[in-house]
């Protein structure tokens, strides 16, 4: 027999012995959701039973919206409870959040929703100058507490923040906003984890509270894997759960077949 007929049913006994083992790769069990300003935890409700329902562990960070610190804080404390590797999921403010955050060890991949994703140096508010929002050409929108702390005006916030979500639950988160301290925005970042972790993004289409062509902007210098939710208000999390639990598990399929 020669050398060629000797090698070819070799290589491929080869082929068919692996090709199980790729098909089989697991994806990331671990999924931490970073929520953004004026919100809290709860509007991942149903991304976060979509994700359990499919069997990955789901975490939620409560951040106090006290300052840029103290949220990024509050993330590396949940990713430190985590068993192993994890994907950071951020939206709007949050994306920032786990900019910073991310550089976390345990974290493999970063999966941004209708969010910021400043560098080195970059802020949200300096950013969001660059190319307005319809909230930033909407005076008295962004309301003060006398502490000075900010919020979206009850009445701006179904309108500007959550349009395709029903109207008794946009009155109702806008009723129970968390106040933002104004440095939240403002505080430049100091790493970017999306330099060195792969990424994912998602553009809410018709969101007026960041400007769709900034999320694009981001997500292409990223060089994150991007979705584009057509017409998909801020509150793309809520309004589109289904939608953005699908990106969040192929990302964390993704980054599951590399690690």
């Amino acid at each position: 027999m020669s050398i060629r007929r000797r090698v070819a049913p070799a290589l491929a006994a080869l082929l068919v012995s692996t090709a199980p083992l790729v098909a089989m790769a697991e994806p990331i069990h671990n999924i931490v959701l970073v929520h953004g300003a004026w919100v809290d935890g709860s509007g991942w409700r149903a991304v976060h039973d979509i994700l359990v329902g499919k069997g990955f562990h789901v975490t939620e960070v409560q951040e106090p919206e006290t300052s840029f610190t103290a949220d990024v804080t509050a993330t590396r404390r949940i990713l430190d409870l985590q068993d192993g590797p994890t994907l950071l999921v951020g939206h709007s403010y949050g994306g920032s959040i786990v900019t910073e955050a991310g550089v976390h060890s345990k974290v493999v991949g970063l999966v941004y929703i209708a969010a910021h994703a400043p560098d080195v140096g970059e802020d949200d508010r300096a950013l969001g100058k660059r190319m307005s929002s319809v909230l930033a050409k909407a005076p008295g929108a962004v309301a003060t507490t006398a502490d000075g702390y900010t919020y979206l005006a009850r009445s701006a916030f179904p309108k500007l923040f959550a349009p395709d979500l029903p109207l008794a639950q946009a009155e109702f988160e806008a009723s129970s906003q968390v106040p933002a301290a104004p440095e939240v925005f403002t505080t430049p970042l100091t790493v970017a984890a999306w330099r060195t972790k792969p990424s994912w993004g998602i553009v809410a289409g018709g969101d007026q509270i960041i400007n769709p062509d900034l999320e694009r902007f981001y997500y292409q210098r990223a060089g994150s894997h991007v979705t584009v939710i057509p017409g998909a208000s801020h509150s793309v999390y809520e309004s589109h759960a289904a939608e953005v639990a699908t990106v969040i598990e192929d990302a964390a399929r993704q980054v599951g077949q590399t690690n």
